[in-house]
């Protein structure tokens, strides 16, 4: 895994999802918010992340058992593959009555440095899970293990998680609207237009405050498109 530049890290920090999902948009990705992963903790911080992906598939009775968590291709040995810095990005098909992962699991994540945990799926535990501190977006808490409900398949191949497409190496950024991805391959152009974007949406609610009416500023006219200009020259 490519370790992220600390300058990007630095620069998505400080660019929310909902500006990284309209740039993304205007790049013609439309799919990029992970449906059902919502922060688990109340005010956790922004995070960013290369992606580490774990897959899961249907509960099959003789693969899904509690004997396979010994298995050297299992989660317990997913989580000793994952990089410090990474965000696992736990493919679970949306299944919401079978925990992925518990508070032992998380704290062995948050022990290696593993950044954050994206899940469509839930998690078990769940004061176990929030005392560890690692940041996790799921779809809630359920009791019953993973098995109950999912056959724990491999790491750091192509998932779908929340009806996402995600990659190894992609970036997740995640904060209190959700996780969105970015592909790694676009990282470098979609960080330069998001943090420009957030300077402009910066400026337009300077003006805002100010009094100034939404038509002709947002989107901008070609007056307010100088006025802004002008305003970055002065920084």
């Amino acid at each position: 895994m490519t370790p992220l530049d600390p300058a990007i890290v630095k620069a998505l920090s400080n660019v929310t999802t909902a500006t990284l999902t309209t740039i993304l948009l205007k790049k013609g990705l439309r799919n990029v918010w992970i449906r059902g992963a919502f922060p688990l903790a109340k005010d956790v911080p922004r995070v960013v992340g290369r992606v580490f992906t774990v897959r899961f598939v249907p509960a099959r009775e003789d693969l899904a058992t509690l004997e396979s968590w010994a298995s050297p291709k299992s989660s317990r040995g997913a989580i000793e593959q994952m990089p410090a810095g990474c965000v696992a990005v736990v493919d679970a098909m949306g299944v919401k009555d079978a925990g992925v992962w518990g508070d032992i699991l998380c704290a062995r994540m948050a022990k290696r440095g593993v950044r954050a945990m994206v899940t469509d799926g839930v998690v078990r535990d769940l004061a176990g899970v929030l005392g560890t501190g690692l940041p996790v977006w799921c779809s809630g808490a359920a009791a019953p293990p993973s098995v109950a409900g999912l056959t724990f398949v491999d790491w750091q191949q192509p998932v779908a998680c929340g009806g996402v497409a995600v990659f190894p190496d992609d970036v997740i950024v995640a904060d209190q609207d959700g996780a969105v991805l970015i592909p790694s391959a676009l990282l470098d152009d979609i960080v330069d237009a998001a943090v420009e974007q957030e300077r402009f949406e910066g400026w337009i609610m300077q003006e805002v405050n100010a009094g100034a009416r939404l038509p002709g500023l947002y989107p901008p006219s070609d007056e307010n498109k100088a006025k802004y200009q002008a305003a970055c020259a002065k920084d």
